[in-house]
């Protein structure tokens, strides 16, 4: 009995040890996740680009009428990368959580790009048998407080 005991304490205490581990692993294959997307759209690898994210995801994009399910969304990105134009996205800093469970993250990152300057995306990745995919991306322009009511203002104008 002593004996099961001493294999039972090494093997809880192993299984402790090897929680940050494997924590860290997975935010090491999100973040190489995330990377590849830009990495990716950047080339316009339609395919490659494509396959980082899940079959119902959905991207969300600048404009307030932008939610496009993934099927639609390819069909906008599509001929953009036939054309070999895809778009570049400069990280500048990003967070990511994993959550309880371990099947689930989310993130936000700053990110710079040549025509819309410093942008945010954000959104979910999800645990499949294939590795982490993205859910959803949500593409925002954040906009400095000072400047709110004016840009408000000139959407207001924009939608009369």
């Amino acid at each position: 009995m002593k004996l099961f005991s001493t294999v039972w304490s090494v093997v809880s205490l192993l299984a402790l040890l090897a929680l940050p581990a494997t924590a860290q692993t997975d935010r090491e294959h999100i973040e190489h996740t995330l990377d590849q997307i830009h990495v990716q759209a950047s080339k316009a690898d339609f395919d490659a680009y494509f396959d980082l994210y899940t079959d119902n995801a959905v991207f969300i994009g600048t404009d307030a009428t932008e939610r496009w399910p993934i099927e639609e969304f390819k069909g906008y990105a599509g001929p953009l990368f036939a054309q070999g134009r895809g778009w570049t996205y400069t990280v500048l800093e990003r967070h990511v959580v994993l959550a309880p469970g371990g099947d689930v993250a989310w993130f936000d990152e700053r990110l710079d790009n040549n025509n819309l300057g410093e942008t945010r995306g954000s959104g979910v990745l999800l645990r499949t048998e294939s590795g982490w995919k993205v859910a959803q991306y949500n593409l925002t322009i954040p906009i400095p407080n000072e400047l709110s009511r004016q840009v408000v203002g000139l959407i207001r104008a924009l939608e009369n």
